[in-house]
């Protein structure tokens, strides 16, 4: 079973960043998101420089969920997280939600999931990893790595806002269907008032632990809190990494979350300019 380790040792191993390799068969990516979306598929299941039939079958043995363009989450892992995949141009810039609030986690019953997701395994909840990218001119400069649970609030907190909002507005509406909430501000109807949903950044919402090495070509980061740290089997194969290779570590840091501190890893690999 693949999990985030697997992702972050190819990463380390493979140390080749740029997206217009990023190509299943001889289909080439059409887009950067897409490009970058392919690239992360391929860490996890370590099939970059494979033929199409050798690829395929690596992402079979992967993902329980490959994805489409009109749901989430972007692919699945099998008996594992679910991923979302996400492009900016800058690690200054606000991160799209499109069309619904960051998930803490995925579940099963979700109104926004594919039925070929729900059931493309036995599943009631999936932790959710989001994996952001800053790319620049067709290479990848930056690349993050973090989860729902250490990154956004729980779903609770998103419905006592829809709560709040009806009771002031009288309008019925569900932020797990929209990003964007238009309210009437005149008997016509013609003037509104939109509230658009947004999140900052990984970069920006970990600052305090975490800042990127301004000379580097490229900058990795990654933030497992220490509950799902302990279920990752494969843990001491980055342990080991991180001894052989001097630009990947990892230290004990001290996260937020809603309630109090949370004790997590922080993981980092940079690369000099190329």
């Amino acid at each position: 079973m693949k999990n985030i380790i697997d992702a972050i040792v190819t990463l380390v191993q493979r140390n080749n960043f740029n997206l217009l390799n990023s190509h299943v068969g001889n289909n080439r990516a059409n887009n950067m998101g897409e490009a970058l979306e392919i690239y992360v598929k391929n860490l996890f299941a370590d099939s970059f420089d494979c033929s199409e039939s050798e690829r395929l079958e690596k992402w079979a043995e992967t993902f329980s969920y490959i994805g489409n363009n009109n749901n989430p989450p972007d692919f699945m892992l099998k008996f594992g997280d679910a991923v979302e995949v996400k492009k900016i141009e800058s690690n200054d810039a606000a991160l799209a939600l499109n069309s619904s609030y960051p998930k803490h986690t995925l579940k099963s019953s979700s109104t926004l999931i594919s039925n070929a997701c729900r059931d493309a395994e036995d599943w009631t909840e999936k932790d959710m990893l989001y994996i952001v990218g800053v790319v620049t001119r067709n290479r990848l400069k930056h690349l993050c790595m973090v989860y729902g649970r250490d990154y956004c609030a729980s779903d609770e907190c998103y419905e006592r806002i829809e709560d709040n909002i009806y009771f002031a507005t009288g309008l019925n509406f569900s932020l797990e269907q929209t990003d964007t909430i238009t309210i009437p501000v005149d008997p016509t109807g013609i003037t509104c008032l939109n509230i658009c949903l947004g999140i900052e950044n990984p970069w920006r919402a970990f600052d305090y632990v975490y800042k990127p090495n301004s000379q580097a070509g490229f900058n990795f980061f990654c933030i497992i809190n220490s509950e799902k740290w302990l279920t990752l089997d494969n843990r001491k194969k980055l342990i080991a990494l991180c001894e052989k290779y001097s630009a990947l570590q990892m230290v004990d840091v001290k996260i937020k979350n809603p309630d109090n501190l949370r004790l997590a890893k922080l993981i980092t690999y940079s690369v000099e300019q190329m």
